[in-house]
Formats: C-alpha cells, structure tokens, sequence
C-alpha cells in the first residue's frame, strides 16, 4: 500500500517496527522514520496497518507512539483488523486533542494490495472520509463508508466471517469429493464452473493441486480474527455456531503451524480437512461402490450383534 503511495506522487514517510521492512520503501523514494511519534510530527494523514489489538495499543499509544507526536489537524486511518471496541477508543482519545480518526480496515490479501484492488471499510465522520477519499481510490477499487468510528471494523468481520467459513466449505467439499473417488483436479475444474464458488475460494484452487499453502493471508491471522468475531458475538448475543465451528478447525491447524514454526495461508485449513477424511490405516474402509459399501455395513453391524 505504501508503495502505491508513492508510485502516485505523494511524499510518504515510513516506519515498520522491524525495520528492514522499509528498506525497498526507501529506495523507493519514501523517507524513513525512527518512531511512530517522529513519523507523526512530520505528516498530515498517518495509516497504519498492525497485527492486531496489542499492536496498535503499542504504536497509538505506547511510548514514542503515535499519539505523542500527532498535531491537532492530523487524521489518523487506521487500516488494522482489531475490535470495534479499540477503533472507536481511538476515535474518541485522537478527538480531545483535535485529531480525526478513520477505522478503515481492507478486504483483500498480497495481490490486492499491489494491484490497488483492495475493498475499503470505513467507519467514523463522512467528512474525514471525503477528505480521504483521494488515498483510498490509489488502494482499492472501492471504499465503503459504513458509518461512525468503529463500523469499518465490523464490517470487515462480516466479511471476514464468510472468507473463514468458505474456506472450510471448500475444504469439505474437497474431502468429501475425495473420500469418494472423484480424483482432486477433476472435482476442481469443474465446481470453478459453477455458481457457488466464491473469486475467494476460487483463488485457492493451485493451492490444493499443489497441496502447497504458501501464505497470502496467514492462518494464524486468520485464527485471530476467528477470535475477534466470536468474541463480537458474544458481546452482541449473536448465535455464530459455524464459524465457532471453524475457528476450532482452525485452532488445529494453528496449534500445528506453531509446533513446526511454519507460517503457512489461511487456506491450509482444506488439507486438514482432507487429512481427516483420509483413511486411517489397514483396516479403515477402501473406497467402495454403492452395494459394496452397503454390503460393508451391514455385515459390521451383524459383527456387532450380541
């Protein structure tokens, strides 16, 4: 996203918490900062983009943060993925000292940000928005204005929320296809026919052929994610049974990644799902026809019989 920023003529000033980061910036043509305050002193709009709720506590309002070196007249857009709650905290501590907040977090991973096809949620005053609106049409193909500080956020779980479960949906379709004999590539080519795969789920597709998850968006933010949504929903007495489902699917994938220090695509939840469908050794059921498999049953159920 920075680099689209200067690509299209504006003076950005840069600061990654690991530094190394904003080297490419730099020879970009970006000028390096040594604190989120000193970053802040020097601009008018600061966006930022952290990990999560931890992360921006630490950068707004830790020590050098942001927050310290910010002017009455600056906009800060936040771009993370955080609760709504610690948006809207931020609006209202960046307010006493006249500073405007957007919470304006994306829709769209890697690719999108490198080719400005992000989806932009935002949430806080309509006029900071409008002022903003020049930047956000250099980073996506769309800005939304979903209302006051802290709705960009929640729209961006919703959209969240359907991006986990649909990744599982494809996972369990692909195991189902599988445990029944219709061969992996052919199942794919033709569900990408079809009017129920998602460009999301579609776009995951060289993934499972290759039975590779390179990461574009991480499980493990994924997994947090997870978190907040169901942690929104408890809030809100919101019933969410499907994507609580998902998340312990994901928490076992995450568990795994952790274990092999790996940091592998939100999309690796499919292979677990395949794994689980497999066969679990010599004596589980071979894939079997219609009779034969009805015939397998009936005679483990006779075995059975006192």
């Amino acid at each position: 996203m920075a680099s689209r920023l200067v690509a299209a003529g504006y003076p950005v000033t840069v600061f990654d918490r690991l530094r190394d980061h904003t080297e490419q910036l730099r020879e970009l043509g970006a000028e390096p900062a040594e604190s989120p305050r000193a970053l802040a002193a020097s601009v008018d709009v600061i966006l930022s983009s952290v990990t999560d709720d931890a992360a921006l506590e630490a950068v707004m309002y830790g020590e050098n943060g942001v927050l310290d070196g910010a002017r009455a007249g600056t906009v800060i857009v936040d771009m993370s993925t955080v609760r709504p709650h610690t948006s809207a905290r931020l609006f209202n501590v960046g307010r006493k000292s006249g500073i405007a907040v957007l919470d304006a977090p994306v829709s769209g991973s890697l690719p999108q940000a490198e080719q400005g096809q992000l989806v932009i949620f935002v949430g806080g005053e309509r006029s900071v928005y409008d002022r903003c609106a020049p930047i956000f049409k250099e980073l996506g193909k769309a800005a939304f204005y979903m209302g006051p500080s802290g709705t960009g956020t929640s729209a961006k779980l919703c959209a969240n929320t359907l991006l986990g479960l649909g990744l599982q949906a494809l996972g369990e379709a692909v195991a189902l296809g599988e445990r029944a004999g219709v061969p992996r590539e052919r199942l794919l080519e033709a569900l990408a026919d079809t009017a129920v795969i998602s460009p999301s789920q579609r776009s995951k597709f060289d993934n499972i052929l290759r039975d590779d998850y390179p990461a574009t968006f991480p499980l493990r933010l994924m997994y947090k994610d997870f978190s907040l949504i169901l942690q929104e929903a408890l809030d809100l007495s919101v019933a969410m049974p499907a994507t609580a489902a998902a998340t312990q699917v994901a928490a076992v994938e995450h568990a795994r990644e952790t274990a092999l220090r790996v940091d592998e695509d939100s999309s690796a939840v499919i292979r677990q799902l395949v794994m689980w469908a497999e066969p679990a050794g010599p004596d589980a059921y071979r894939l079997l026809d219609n009779s034969e498999r009805a015939e397998a049953i009936e005679s483990e159920m006779t075995d059975h019989l006192p």
